[in-house]
């Protein structure tokens, strides 16, 4: 386990210039923006960049309300709006989370033993279980957006689905251990309790203040704590079917706590 008082890798600056190239590594890993290259990361640099995966997962999210509100000024329904806002995120993130979530399914839904269900998870092609799962996260999280309709919610709505949802993917890593030796998941190992630590407080926090701000106090505390339960959730069924965590499905575990805030969100505000 990578100390927290040690960098997980030497070549990162120390200071405010550790956090900023924290930053860009994170934004880097989790989206497609035409970002400079970054230097040479030793091992270990992906787990200590997660501290920030929070405030990424919030742009994004505003980056998806934004393009809601554009549909909405537009002429679209909420319907349409909200299939475009999820097209717009999943552009602006390459997919990463959804092929996580598909590869997941896959392996997870396969009647088989734990070595070939991750055979399954590596697999380039997809399963019934895989496009069932694709469908249900895109159908759920358009459907709730449609559902709050209004561009002044889904965009605080969104930014708070983001944050938390990109937290709970360095939090999957400190409940459960890499389920292989090679891979994502084995490269990044575990997240430092200062990074889960941080990012959680990141994610935590933006969620409750712009939840305050936009809503009311009851949605922004059943969010976070919805949260908790589906990390828990996803957590228990990877140790089950595979023993630990993969990139993927910390991919999942992003897809899953995304629809769930936003349900959440849809009935506490209903």
């Amino acid at each position: 386990m990578v100390k927290s008082h040690k960098s997980p890798y030497p070549l990162a600056p120390a200071g405010w210039r550790g956090w900023v190239f924290d930053l860009h590594f994170a934004a880097s890993f989790l989206t497609r923006l035409p970002l400079p290259a970054l230097p040479r990361v030793a091992d270990g640099g992906l787990t200590r960049a997660m501290r920030l995966f929070p405030l990424i997962g919030l742009l994004i999210g505003l980056v998806g309300g934004g393009v809601y509100a554009g549909a909405v000024w537009l002429g679209l329904p909420p319907s349409l709006a909200a299939l475009v806002s999820v097209a717009a995120t999943a552009g602006l993130t390459g997919g990463l989370h959804e092929d996580g979530l598909a590869d997941t399914a896959d392996g997870f839904g396969a009647p088989v033993g734990r070595v070939r269900k991750m055979e399954i998870m590596r697999d380039s092609r997809i399963g019934a279980f895989g496009v069932l799962a694709l469908v249900f996260s895109v159908g759920l999280r358009a459907g709730a957006i449609a559902a709050l309709a209004d561009p002044h919610a889904v965009l605080p709505a969104l930014a708070v689905a983001g944050a938390l949802s990109r937290a709970a993917m360095p939090l999957t890593m400190r409940l459960c251990d890499p389920a292989r030796r090679d891979g994502l998941g084995a490269s990044a190992g575990h997240a430092d309790d200062e990074s889960a630590f941080i990012s959680t407080v990141i994610a935590v926090g933006s969620a409750i203040a712009l939840a305050l701000i936009a809503f009311r106090p009851a949605p922004a505390v059943s969010s976070v704590a919805l949260t908790f339960a589906a990390v828990a959730a996803v957590t228990a069924m990877a140790r089950v079917q595979i023993g630990g965590y993969t990139g993927d499905v910390l991919g999942a575990v992003g897809q899953a706590v995304e629809a769930v805030v936003l349900l959440t969100l849809v009935v506490t505000l209903s």
